[in-house]
């Protein structure tokens, strides 16, 4: 038989059985279907928790002055901390695995005014990599730099809501708003962006101002002094060192203000990078168990598969014993079948692949929750499934045929379906 009445002879058999294949195709379609979406659904969790926990930040750990819990130095417990803004450069120089230790001080209901409207937001002073390491994106102007720092400039940058408070939708860039009474000039206006999580109040509600100028127009009230800080932040030089930089953070501050480097209440810290792996493996687990489902569901679309391939070689074979006694060879019996399970299954994979994909673009096309990034298919849990489906489908036509094939042609011919 060559390749071309092979094919004529399958397309023939498979017509006339339209019910039978048509079952087939759609357990397998069903189950690569199922498969991808499941894994789709975990996916899109995943990164869309991802995206929005990294607007707080890009692996921060926010220092916190705190109270001491033992006693050290001679000092008693229960002191309050108060870091100084002389403390964030003894972490960059003395904590080798630390990038960037950054000074920051807040004040909260300062009444802001511009030319069109008022009111009271949160201020918050810093150095410039603030920006970039609390994603801070711009989305028009720029943010505060070196420059501004050192030369004590009143250049402010708007968060989005913020600017749209002060100036709706009018443009802000270059305008002059007065913050708690001082001239500050607008050069930046940040994108909007989902925040979960605060340690002080959302970003998109706050003005961001240099450092210097921080100081020397908002100094902090007594207990506190010109200058103590609020918090400080502090990123490791990677992530894999992000457990070294925090135990040198502690020591550094604990021989400058005199507590147990171990004492976690003297400096607490808000670790988001571990706070990001757990919630990593807590999605990982979540993919998993929906991907187990999914498989799941393949496993059930199988045994269906397999009993529909098992009924119709089983009916055939009378057919098997009439080709053979014709003069067909078992192999190219076997052929054709191997033939016609190939061609059902690519062609049901297709079709599962393509609704599978189609309706996760659909879904994507809706508005999203803040926290899930969609539908996210993969085409590795799809060619997976159709692999699988595959197999079954072919094994379970192969072995019945195989042994339909052995028979003598006389018995085939006795053969009752059912029988």
């Amino acid at each position: 038989m060559v390749f071309r009445d092979l094919i004529v002879d399958v397309y023939r058999t498979l017509m006339a059985h339209k019910l039978r294949t048509s079952l087939t195709m759609f357990g397998i379609a069903w189950g690569i279907v199922s498969m991808v979406l499941m894994v789709a659904a975990g996916e899109g969790l995943r990164e869309g928790q991802a995206k929005v926990a990294a607007t707080l930040g890009k692996d921060i750990m926010i220092v916190f002055a705190g109270t001491t819990s033992t006693q050290a130095g001679g000092l008693r417990a229960g002191r309050k901390v108060r870091y100084e803004d002389t403390d964030a450069a003894l972490i960059e120089s003395d904590a080798p695995d630390c990038r960037y230790a950054l000074p920051e001080i807040e004040q909260k209901d300062v009444r802001i005014v511009s030319r069109f409207n008022s009111a009271s937001l949160i201020v918050t002073g810093s150095l410039p990599p603030f920006g970039d390491v609390r994603s801070i994106d711009i989305a028009d102007g720029r943010f505060y730099t070196w420059e501004d720092q050192r030369d004590a400039r009143r250049v402010v940058v708007l968060g989005a809501e913020a600017k749209k408070q002060l100036f709706a939708y009018r443009p802000a860039l270059g305008e002059t708003i007065e913050i708690g009474g001082f001239p500050f000039t607008v050069i930046g206006v940040s994108k909007k962006k989902d925040q979960d999580s605060s340690y002080d109040g959302f970003d998109v509600n706050k003005l961001f101002i240099p450092f210097a100028v921080m100081q020397r127009d908002f100094p902090n009230k007594p207990p506190a002094t010109a200058h103590t800080l609020d918090q400080m932040l502090v990123v490791p030089k990677s992530v894999r060192q992000h457990e070294a930089c925090k135990s040198e953070t502690r020591a550094v501050l604990g021989k400058i203000h005199n507590f147990d480097p171990t004492d976690k209440e003297a400096a607490p810290i808000w670790d988001t990078i571990e706070e990001a792996k757990a919630f990593e493996q807590m999605t990982d687990g979540m993919k998993y168990f929906l991907g187990a489902v999914g498989i799941t569901t393949l496993f059930l679309g199988g045994l269906g598969v397999m009993n529909v391939m098992l009924v119709a070689v089983r009916e055939r074979t009378r057919e098997i014993g009439v080709r053979k006694a014709v003069g067909a060879a078992s192999r190219a019996i076997i052929m054709q079948f191997v033939t016609e399970t190939v061609l059902v299954v690519f062609i049901s994979g297709a079709i599962g692949l393509g609704i599978a994909f189609g309706f996760c673009g659909l879904v994507n096309l809706l508005p999203m929750p803040e926290f899930f990034a969609g539908l996210i298919p993969t085409w590795s849990s799809g060619l997976l499934a159709a692999g699988l489906l595959g197999v079954v489908a072919l094994g379970s036509a192969i072995y019945p045929a195989r042994r339909a094939a052995s028979v003598d042609p006389i018995e085939a011919l006795r053969y009752e379906a059912g029988g």
